[in-house]
């Protein structure tokens, strides 16, 4: 874990969840106020009464679900505890992915790819229930995966800054202690999240798409015939404008940190993307372009599967990334 320089707000190496829970303020203007997503007037939809008619997913038990809404068929089949779930189709559920995986806590500037993906999920998440819709959150950290089923309003963004906080934390004292626990793939990650989500949930992924594989790439096309799926792709300003120069760098892994080895950036007259001799790309491009300028296999191999990716520079002001989350709230742009 690379530690950047400290900044005004203190959120460099940790999450915080009062901060992410006071983040309302800067999305309240984003979403649209002239039809709420429910199709009654007004920016803020009232609790239904009952539970909807339309049984639109058969999941596992989770801490909080109604005991009246239990499965008794997909229970018996299985041997474990299965629910029902109800809602009503104008109904709007967001479900946000948070990726705490070991190569996340890395930055250079300002704060670590985990904490601003820790933030841009939380602008998402306001701009969901400022809407009137229901959020959710599955983060994966310290080995080990964590799930907070869809609810509206305050709560549910009071329960998902709780959680991103101590999932957070749980991933850095893993990596602290030295601990190099299997961690489940990107792929793996977004097949429990299309698990666990209701047809027409909007999935957003925050993530650097490290170590994607082939594998998640053929399941977020495959994901996006059901849902809406948005990857919000956390970059760190060393990825896409890394100085000049030769680095030291060292591999960590289950058998412990392995030989050190060099990594050499150099600059190319042209625009694109370089690989040192580590096999990390990196910008190459000439001195002073804009780091989104350079063209990223990555994100156009999700554009043509039909994901929208949002670049989140993990450097940026939390009114900056706000804006570029930009109909994020589950509509295509």
């Amino acid at each position: 874990m690379l530690a950047p320089l400290p900044d005004p707000d203190g959120d460099a190496v940790r999450v915080d969840a009062a901060k992410l829970f006071a983040m309302r303020h800067i999305v309240r203007h984003v979403p649209e106020r002239a039809l709420a997503p429910t199709g009654r007037p007004g920016g803020f939809a009232g609790r239904r009464r009952g539970n909807g008619l339309e049984i639109v997913d058969v999941r596992q038990f989770c801490d909080g679900d109604d005991m009246r809404h239990i499965d008794a068929a997909a229970t018996a089949r299985t041997a474990r505890t299965h629910v029902r779930t109800f809602r009503d189709e104008r109904d709007r559920a967001a479900l946000l992915i948070a990726d705490f995986r070991a190569p996340m806590y890395f930055g250079t500037r300002v704060r670590l790819r985990s904490v601003a993906a820790a933030g841009a999920l939380a602008l998402a998440g306001w701009r969901v229930v400022e809407a009137g819709g229901r959020v959710g959150l599955l983060s994966a950290a310290a080995g080990e995966t964590r799930f907070l089923p869809p609810r509206p309003r305050e709560r549910a963004m009071a329960a998902i800054a709780g959680d991103l906080e101590s999932a957070h934390a749980a991933g850095a004292e893993a990596l602290g202690a030295g601990l190099h626990r299997r961690e489940p793939s990107l792929a793996e990650l977004l097949e429990e999240a299309v698990g666990r989500a209701s047809p027409g949930t909007s999935l957003l992924v925050a993530t650097g798409l490290d170590d994607a594989g082939e594998d998640f790439y053929r399941l977020a096309g495959a994901a996006c015939r059901r849902f809406s799926l948005t990857v919000l792709l956390v970059r760190d300003r060393f990825e896409t404008a890394p100085p000049e120069g030769a680095y030291p760098y060292r591999i960590a892994g289950e058998a412990g940190a392995g030989p050190m080895g060099w990594a050499v950036v150099a600059r190319s007259r042209g625009r694109g993307r370089g690989k040192n001799d580590a096999g990390t790309p990196g910008a190459t491009g000439a001195s002073g372009e804009r780091p989104s300028d350079h063209p990223d296999e990555r994100v156009e191999r999700l554009a043509s599967a039909g994901v929208t990716v949002r670049r989140v520079a993990s450097d940026g002001g939390w009114e900056a990334i706000a804006a570029d989350l930009e109909g994020v709230d589950g509509r295509r742009s």
